[in-house]
């Protein structure tokens, strides 16, 4: 990678910490913000840049969020700090859908050329992954003249009303919140290190789900069926290879919509620039936000062109959708991700860990699975000897990784999955140190 950096790259935790600042807007924050918007990270970000955050009181820690998968470039590119600028000079909005202008229509040309197939494809813009989800499913109802949408175990989709009803974890996501969206359908999920059968196929777990739909919907029922090629929120689950591309061929075969929901996966993230491409699988519509705009709020559709334009006139938009500012933002991030080919740097990252963890997977036996693809990689944690989740222990590795100055999240159905989402911007110095600190926590906890 040729990449100047701003802020030195280096972790760096000095005096208390958090620090008296950070604990100083801790306490504004409580007087003002709702206790529903909960944060991992107890100290406030005053700088980012390349792989580091520097927090209001000096402290210097390695990013292995990336804000969750969304600062793939970097939280403070220069090229996508100079196109924002520049846009933000001549206009910052005028509704696409009241005033267009060219960079809407550029970047669904540059998306139509990425995005898997050769088909004709159009899209829409919005804000939210959410809102890129929702729309998905709009479109397949209107095309299909059909109701029913599968969603599969594991899920995360979302946290709007229909969205939630995709997703398929309770707390803290859905409870308390109904009632959800009717019509949703859920589908059981090729999770390799929980398969009851361990030796069952992906292409088997894809029958077997299949069979679910044909018995409890039928097969011309249903509108959509929508994935994670790569669950995120669930926990980072690898399907076994073959198990999307059955599921993508019965759909066609019946006439379903299918959508690859690549928000979390997407813009190199797992080597690729889709992660549907890592087994040829062409989706009907793909889902896009998080990395897409170098932080900016930005997400989309990219599909079929004859599904998306079953809809009518003024079905599909919205205020802020395809914001001048954040279409700018795309565009350049886009351009850097081809110009320094972050897939192939999510791929050496991909070695870098799987290099480091893998011998001391045969050391701990608490690491039960290590799995993803890429920069979205994941170590499933479960008590020795079986494969019982085990949350208390990853949450201790998490709170001795923060303590130590790096930044990792958790997450899984069952809380008990570490998952790294290093900007691909990040050196191999800085990564290596963060490995470093994440081996010490996992043998002081283990």
């Amino acid at each position: 990678m040729d990449i100047q950096y701003r802020l030195e790259q280096k972790r760096n935790i000095s005096g208390s910490f958090p620090g008296p600042r950070s604990a100083a807007l801790a306490e504004r924050r409580a007087a003002v913000v709702a206790k529903g918007v909960a944060s991992s990270v107890p100290v406030y970000a005053a700088d980012a840049d390349g792989g580091v955050i520097v927090d209001v009181d000096g402290n210097s820690l390695v990013d292995l969020g990336s804000g969750i998968a969304v600062t793939t470039v970097g939280a403070g590119n220069p090229k996508v700090a100079a196109a924002v600028a520049e846009q933000a000079a001549r206009f910052t909005h005028t509704c696409f859908m009241v005033t267009p202008y060219e960079g809407y229509v550029e970047l669904a040309e540059k998306l139509a050329k990425l995005t898997p197939g050769t088909h004709e494809k159009k899209s829409v813009f919005f804000n939210s992954g959410a809102e890129a989800v929702e729309n998905a499913v709009k479109v397949a109802r209107v095309a299909t003249g059909r109701t029913a949408v599968v969603a599969f175990d594991h899920a995360y989709h979302g946290r709007t009303n229909l969205t939630m009803g995709l997703t398929a974890k309770a707390a803290p996501y859905k409870r308390g919140f109904g009632p959800l969206a009717s019509e949703i359908y859920r589908m059981p999920m090729s999770y390799p290190f929980r398969e009851e059968n361990p030796n069952i196929s992906g292409k088997e777990a894809a029958e077997r789900a299949i069979l679910a739909m044909e018995k409890q919907i039928g097969g011309d029922q249903i509108a959509a069926i929508i994935i994670e090629p790569i669950q995120g929120e669930g926990g980072f689950i690898v399907p076994a290879e073959g198990f999307l591309p059955r599921i993508a061929e019965w759909a066609k075969e019946q006439g379903i919509v299918f959508i690859a929901d690549e928000v979390q996966s997407g813009f190199c993230r797992t080597g690729a620039w889709f992660a549907s491409e890592h087994e040829g699988v062409v989706p009907d519509i793909v889902t896009l936000a998080k990395g897409i705009a170098g932080g900016m709020p930005l997400s989309g559709i990219v599909g079929r062109a004859e599904l998306l334009d079953s809809v009518h006139p003024g079905g599909l938009g919205g205020t802020y959708g395809g914001n001048p500012v954040a279409v700018a933002a795309a565009l350049a991030a886009l351009d850097f991700m081809e110009e320094q080919d972050l897939s192939g740097r999510a791929r050496e990252i991909e070695a870098r860990f799987y290099a480091r963890l893998r011998p001391l997977q045969q050391e701990i036996a608490a690491i039960g699975d290590l799995r993803g693809r890429g920069a979205m990689l994941a170590i499933e944690f479960v008590k020795a000897g079986g494969i019982e989740p085990d949350a208390d222990l990853t949450k201790k590795i998490a709170a001795d990784c923060l303590a130590q100055g790096v930044v990792i999240l958790t997450c899984g159905t069952y809380g008990n999955v570490v998952r790294l989402l290093p900007p691909l911007v990040m050196g191999d110095a800085l990564l290596d140190d963060a490995l470093d600190v994440l081996e010490a926590a996992i043998r002081a906890n283990a």
